[in-house]
């Protein structure tokens, strides 16, 4: 079967589509070769890109220019749902005149709600959206749960040669949290401490994941404290030493400033309402200007890493430092 001229990935699991991308790129053997008459090669050669800054002429480039060597391309393209609705107009348009060596997908991180993923409208309108879920060219999960995740255990025991003794499975399912990259660094971790590749059921023990941070917890207590970092020095070691992580926290401090924007803006909001009561009470204290800077800061952080300026443990102690000078000013107002 032919490839799809183009891939649209929706999940919030970043690495549920990168499991996805690189097993469509496995199964699909590069077409075609050269102008010049040079045989095709074996691999496709991979690009990526960030939808939360302007695409540079590089990416353009791959899209639409054939180039004598004619070597095949994975143009990659991540937080797809960030990019402005004139971008993807501009998308929509190139794609309708697709490059025979370019296979670009556009990874949307998107949350599910009912069943139905959260695509903005004005990508979920677009022609090339439309064309790609008629041709079936839209890859679309929304994460793991409960179940699935016993199941991706097994599966990612499997790919490492691992296997389980009695009751292991269910004993290191129920430690582990529905999140594909933090399932995957702790079965690397037991392929440590297996014997012979066989994981015990008392091997459960030496996991360590802890939950998701609340973010929203994390701001009042440094608001309240003014100047305890404790809890947040807590809650960014999980982030220490690893691009993913550090940027889960940086999209979980995102997130919660777009919720706290939008209650302070008078949008409805779907929480429970002792939650509602006290994001009302936080967002009326840090008022428009903290939390657009809230929103600054983990921007700027995550830009950090992107570029090289910082690495992932740079990045979070600066943001660190800057949150507790936006808070050390009485009721945590945003300057």
């Amino acid at each position: 079967m032919a490839r799809p001229g183009f891939t649209i990935c929706v999940c919030p699991d970043r690495y549920l589509v990168r499991t996805h991308i690189e097993a469509a790129l496995g199964e699909s053997i590069p077409e075609g070769g050269s102008l010049l008459g040079a045989a095709a090669p074996a691999a496709w050669e991979r690009h990526a890109f960030w939808g939360d800054d302007p695409l540079p002429s590089r990416f353009w480039e791959h899209l639409t220019l054939q180039g004598l060597v004619g070597t095949p391309k994975a143009v990659i393209v991540h937080n797809a749902q960030n990019i402005p609705a004139d971008g993807w107009k501009k998308i929509s348009s190139v794609l309708g005149s697709p490059n025979a060596d370019t296979w670009p997908f556009f990874c949307l991180y998107v949350a599910f709600e009912r069943g139905k993923p959260k695509i903005p409208a004005h990508i979920a309108n677009l022609a090339c959206m439309r064309f790609a879920a008629e041709q079936g060219w839209v890859w679309s999960s929304p994460g793991l749960d409960e179940r699935g995740k016993t199941r991706f255990v097994q599966e990612e025991a499997q790919k490492r040669g691992l296997s389980f003794a009695p009751g292991a499975l269910e004993a290191v399912a129920s430690r582990l949290p529905p999140d594909a990259a933090a399932i995957g660094t702790e079965l690397d971790k037991l392929a440590l401490a297996a014997t012979r590749g066989v994981i015990a059921a008392d091997l459960a023990d030496i996991l360590d994941h802890e939950a998701e941070p609340d973010v929203f917890s994390l701001i009042r207590d440094l608001q309240q404290r003014r100047g305890s970092l404790s809890v947040w020095e807590q809650a960014l070691a999980s982030g220490r030493g690893s691009d993913s992580m550090a940027f889960a926290f940086l999209a979980m401090l995102t997130r919660e400033a777009r919720q706290l924007w939008q209650i302070a803006a008078g949008e409805p909001v779907r929480l429970p309402p002792q939650v509602i009561s006290a994001k009302t009470a936080l967002a009326r204290s840090l008022g428009l200007a903290g939390i657009a800077k809230l929103w600054h800061l983990a921007l700027e952080a995550d830009k950090g890493v992107k570029t090289g300026e910082r690495t992932p443990d740079q990045a979070l102690d600066n943001l660190l430092a800057s949150l507790s000078l936006l808070f050390s000013s009485s009721g945590g107002a945003g300057r």
